[in-house]
């Protein structure tokens, strides 16, 4: 905002917006929200609204339709007492896992048109059970799910090696999904390995890159973007490409991206087995060849002459 709405700072009242009421934040460690704090002031935010809350809980249910955006990387693995959480969460998915809690919750708070980028587990793009199914299904078909991103299972080591991706979405509550776009980052800049040492492979700019020329392009037009038609983001061998809606529909919503990604099998030539029975053989007689010649060379010294082994 400061690269590319400056002038804002010149005007009181969005300046004191900026300062107080534009960035949010909720948790019920009070160590994280003292670092949150100090984190938002020493990047020129003077009082942010960060607020000691347990966000699944009922506690906070009076917040609602109110950030026009969302980034979040909620605990992961988590479980919750029924009794505990918010009563509009669970009409939303009936669950008691966090990782799918969490995604209920954003879409609570998001107003309408607003996004949302969260992290969450592999599992949360495949699992089976009814509350995964109906959650994705939520995002596809009641909302306009735009972005999957598979990351590589160590960008979170020493602390975790969990499999995660990326989603991003539009709150509409009238659906809008038609392609979604499926990428596939396989390295961050850092080793993958409880070390996270910098290396030279980084697919984050080439990520953003083909995502930035791609929201270019004319808005999705049926099977025409993505699709059989122009080509555009269709090749399921690339990194990245488009899916439909109606094929994610068809595959139960999976979400994950080996559900639609084509893998290349590069043809292996191999020698027929003739040529290698051959080969063996003619081994086996340079072998029987060295093994007499090395018989004629100790068969001359007597077995007596021979020094005992201590």
């Amino acid at each position: 905002m400061r690269e590319n709405h400056a002038d804002l700072f010149h005007n009181d009242s969005l300046k004191r917006y900026f300062n107080g009421k534009l960035f949010n934040g909720f948790d019920f460690d009070s160590t994280m929200l003292r670092i949150a704090s100090m984190n938002m002031m020493l990047h020129g935010v003077e009082k942010p609204a960060i607020e000691a809350r347990d966000a699944l809980s009922g506690s906070a249910g009076d917040i609602a339709d109110a950030f026009t955006l969302i980034l979040a990387n909620p605990p992961f693995k988590g479980s919750l007492d029924e009794e505990t959480v918010a009563k509009d969460l669970l009409r939303t998915v009936k669950t008691k896992k966090t990782e799918l809690l969490f995604i209920a919750l954003m879409l609570r708070l998001l107003k309408p048109g607003g996004r949302c980028a969260v992290i969450v587990p592999d599992g949360v793009l495949f699992g089976s059970s009814k509350a995964h199914l109906d959650l994705r299904k939520i995002l596809v078909d009641g909302h306009k799910l735009e972005v999957m991103i598979s990351m590589p299972s160590g960008v979170f080591r020493p602390y975790a090696g969990v499999s995660t991706g990326i989603l991003i979405f539009t709150k509409t509550n009238s659906g809008g999904t038609d392609h979604v776009w499926f990428c596939d980052m396989q390295s961050d800049g850092f080793s993958l390995d409880d070390k996270r040492n910098p290396v030279e492979q980084n697919d984050i700019p080439d990520v953003l890159e083909k995502w930035h020329a791609l929201k270019k392009l004319p808005p999705f037009q049926g099977e025409g973007r993505g699709g059989d038609g122009d080509g555009v983001d269709s090749d399921r061998t690339a990194k990245s490409f488009l899916v439909p809606v109606q094929e994610i529909r068809d595959n139960k919503y999976d979400l994950s991206i080996n559900r639609y990604k084509k893998v290349e099998h590069a043809e292996v030539p191999y020698e027929l087995p003739q040529v290698i029975i051959a080969r063996l053989e003619a081994l086996e007689r340079e072998i029987a060849g060295e093994l007499a010649e090395l018989k004629g060379m100790v068969g001359s010294t007597p077995l007596t002459d021979r020094k005992p082994v201590p």
